[in-house]
């Protein structure tokens, strides 16, 4: 890995702290909700009897809350990298070579922990 220093300001750095705060919070909280909207529902219906298209609905609904959650169990590790990453000093410079992520990239994704073109190669398997 190349040993880089990130050109990146101190404030731009203190901000995407506080943004990888809030999106780890709004994850986290959002798995929460999701919970609670599935227990209220359950209260809701009560000891009504249940339809097979009840059930069917239920295990769709389980395939789709299982596919965010793994998404955002992803997200998040990614998010806890990249704070890791400021406290050490390396925020802003690819895991994988330690070239710099352009600044425009950890605007628009805190998180990134690599570069686009590794990002890529990593999800297509290559």
């Amino acid at each position: 890995m190349a040993d880089q220093q990130s050109d990146l300001s101190e404030e731009f750095i203190a901000q995407q702290r506080a943004r990888l705060m809030a999106l780890r919070r709004q994850l986290l909280g959002g798995e929460e909700d999701t919970i609670a909207d599935e227990r209220t529902a359950k209260e809701e219906r009560g000891d009504e009897a249940e339809e097979y298209e009840d059930d069917a609905q239920d295990m769709a609904q389980n395939e789709i809350t299982q596919s965010l959650h793994d998404v955002n169990d992803h997200r998040v590790a990614d998010i806890e990298r990249a704070l890791q990453k400021i406290d050490e000093g390396t925020y802003g410079l690819s895991d994988e070579s330690g070239e710099p992520i352009p600044q425009a990239r950890l605007e628009v994704m805190p998180e990134a922990i690599l570069t686009v073109a590794e990002q890529s190669r990593r999800e297509t398997g290559q």
